[in-house]
């Protein structure tokens, strides 16, 4: 199937390049372009796009808002947003996975690294490494300690599934999930699958922020 991506950056010359190096996919195809983070929502509405490369510095609405717009907004289902930048800072980092992107990249990314983070990401998978997920996710959940509504809602899990999301957390892929149990890589998929669908999140990183927030996984492992 072909993913419909949509490029939103205020600069002409990077949207540009990523529209070049994308169109050398042949499932993959650049819907539209966006020059400020209003432009995307309006664009986003309109093309219902699979992935929304998204910038975080634009004039006007930036990337962060822009994003939070787009993936609560339920005329746009199945978007799914990764954002770029030069800026690698934990505040630009909590603040997308906060909002519901499922990816944070820089701009510095190999274009074959691009091809393959686009087609992850509309696949359903986080798309972001674990030691970046973990140092994040452990300065926002460190102070705060777990909240009573987060952990209410890991009781629809089984023993199972929640010992999988902790694993997940960790930040181990689905293969050393199936190796660390003794299970299967599908059944490990599964068991995330479900988890997912119980918990009501959106993606593998919204489930890794859920796990920080109920207490499952605590700072420091």
């Amino acid at each position: 199937m072909t993913c419909k991506v949509l490029l939103a950056d205020d600069q002409a010359l990077v949207r540009a390049g990523f529209r070049g190096l994308l169109s050398r996919a042949r499932d993959l195809v650049v819907v539209g372009e966006a020059a400020t983070g209003d432009e995307a929502v309006r664009l986003a509405a309109r093309t219902l796009p699979d992935v929304i490369l998204m910038d975080i510095r634009m004039p006007g609405m930036d990337g962060i808002t822009a994003t939070r717009r787009i993936v609560s907004d339920p005329s746009i289902p199945g978007c799914r947003v990764i954002i770029l930048t030069t800026f690698d800072t934990d505040e630009h980092l909590f603040d997308a996975l906060s909002v519901g992107a499922s990816g944070f990249l820089t701009k510095e990314i190999e274009p074959s690294e691009l091809r393959r983070a686009v087609a992850a990401v509309a696949a359903g998978d986080a798309l972001l490494s674990p030691g970046i997920t973990r140092r994040v996710l452990e300065r926002f959940a460190g102070p705060r300690g777990p909240a009573p509504v987060a952990r209410q809602r890991m009781d629809v899990l089984t023993t199972r599934e929640r010992e999988v999301v902790r694993l997940v957390a960790l930040g181990l892929s689905n293969d050393e999930i199936a190796e660390r149990l003794t299970i299967s890589p599908f059944t490990a998929k599964t068991h995330v699958t479900r988890a997912i669908a119980k918990l009501s999140v959106r993606d593998r990183v919204q489930l890794v922020i859920l796990a920080y927030e109920s207490g499952l996984v605590r700072p420091g492992g």
